[in-house]
Parts: structure tokens; sequence; C-alpha cells
């Protein structure tokens, strides 16, 4: 391989993370180990989505992505350059919300722009345009105790989308979600995604959603120490429908496999958790 081969495989790649490790100390000072020998891959153009028990670490996988948590062993790459300060990259899009409840739907997602010194009257028109590709144009003078669940969420995609960030970090951002309204926004999500194919990491408990939404799916063992012990690649066909694509035999065929590996992880972190409190 060439040095421009070598680049061009580097470049290649969103995120780089090779033997992550990440501790923390508890209230009584005794080392918690949370993830051990994490090693993954993001394409530049791929959605990845992670899968895994309660408390097994994906969040603590995705917040070293961002820059969030430092790693206490290993490396994380963005784009071939080492990450060792927030990853300026990034667009990170939280389970709860990260809306300003003094501000209008608007101005909350105008502000992603101009507290990076674009200008209030480009930012607002950017942020009419945005609130337009989520589907709320006519929403844009409401603030967010007037919105519902699923409207919020929106505000906070185009908050995210509209710094036109190199990879979208999502963390169970559908979770608080009622089951129609998640199809809804999963639909939308891969609608604005599909327009040019930013990086994502995508954590979620719903293999399901995983399987639906993303171009691989990676599933991570019960803590601690959680590690990735499977990575299935997801061969369906885009554009997808949310909910059609759950008919499909391959998906089925595709949930049956990864659920078989990832189940008896679910059931010992259950076992530990009844453990803890007996």
């Amino acid at each position: 391989m060439t040095l421009h081969d070598q680049t061009a495989a580097t470049t290649a790649e969103a995120v780089a993370i090779d033997g992550l490790e990440i501790t923390f100390r508890t209230p009584g000072r005794a080392v918690f180990t949370a993830v051990k020998d994490v090693a993954l891959r993001v394409g530049a153009h791929e959605f990845v989505a992670i899968v895994g028990p309660t408390g097994c670490g994906k969040s603590t996988i995705l917040n070293a992505a961002a820059g969030l948590l430092k790693p206490s062993a290993g490396s994380v790459r963005v784009f071939g350059a080492p990450l060792t300060d927030l990853n300026r990259a990034a667009g990170y899009l939280f389970q709860q919300d990260a809306l300003m409840p003094w501000k209008t739907a608007q101005e909350n997602v105008a502000i992603a722009l101009t507290t990076n010194g674009v200008a209030k009257a480009e930012a607002a028109a950017r942020a009419r345009e945005w609130l337009s590709r989520v589907g709320l144009s006519a929403f844009g003078d409401r603030y967010p105790h007037m919105l519902s669940g699923g409207q919020r969420k929106r505000v906070g995609l185009a908050q995210v989308l509209i710094r036109d960030p190199r990879i979208i970090l999502m963390d169970e951002p559908f979770g608080p979600l009622d089951a129609q309204t998640r199809v809804i926004m999963g639909d939308l999500l891969l609608k604005l995604w599909s327009a040019d194919r930013k990086a994502a990491m995508f954590i979620t408990h719903d293999l399901e959603e995983a399987i639906a939404l993303a171009d691989r799916v990676l599933i991570m063992s019960a803590g601690p120490a959680s590690r990735i012990i499977g990575d299935y690649r997801i061969p369906l066909g885009r554009p997808r429908d949310v909910a059609d694509i759950k008919l499909d035999p391959q998906f089925h065929a595709l949930h049956r496999e990864i659920w078989h590996a990832l189940k008896e992880e679910v059931l010992k972190g259950y076992r530990q958790v009844e453990e803890q409190a007996s």
C-alpha cells in the first residue's frame, strides 16, 4: 500500500477507536472499568448503530468519540487525526432535550450558528429553512413547552444538522418517544441523512430500530469492562421505510441472528443487577 493509499484509507474513516478503555472512580474510591479493549471504525459516509445491555457503556463510547471523555487507555482518531479535545467535526443529539426553554424553536435552532459568529439575520433565515426541512415551518415562534415530544426532537435534530457536522452522534435520541412517533422520526432521520450521508453513530436499546436505520450494527457485552463482541453488516437496500423494512424476510433473518448473540449478554446484565440489589 502506497502512502497515498494509506492516507486515503485513514481519511475515509470518520472515527477510528483502538484499545479504548475508560475507567471511573466510584464514591468509595474503587476503580470501575466501564469499557475495555474497544476497537471500532465508522466510515465517512456510514451509519453505525451500537446496541447492548443496559449500563454496558454504549454512551461512554459515544462520549469518547465526542471528546467529552478522555480515554484511560487507547486512542480515538477523527478523520485520521488524534482526538485531544472536543470533537469539532461532530454534532451531538442527546436523549433528553437540549433546548433553552426561554427561546423559541427558531431561536433554539439559530443559536447553533450565532454562537459560532454567524450574523443573526443569516442565522434566522437558515433556522427557518431547517425548521421547514424537519416539518415545523409553522412552529418557529413556539416555545419548547408548547411543542410535543416529537416536535421538540425535530427542533433538536435541526439544531444539530444546521451546523453541517461531518459526524452525527446520537445517544438514544428517540428513546423518550412513543412507538408511532419513533417510526416517524426514524423516517425523517433517514431522509435527512440520505441527503449527504454523513458519518453517524447511533446508540439504542432497540435492536429493530438499529437494523432498520443502520449500515452496520455493533453489539456490546454486559459490563463491567464491556467490549464489542459482534459487528453485523446490514445488507438492506436504501432508501428505507422504517415500518415497511421490518416486514422484509431478510430483516427478520438479521434480527434472529443478532438477537441470538445479544440475548445472553442482556440476560447477564439483568443477573448482575439482581445480584447487586440482593
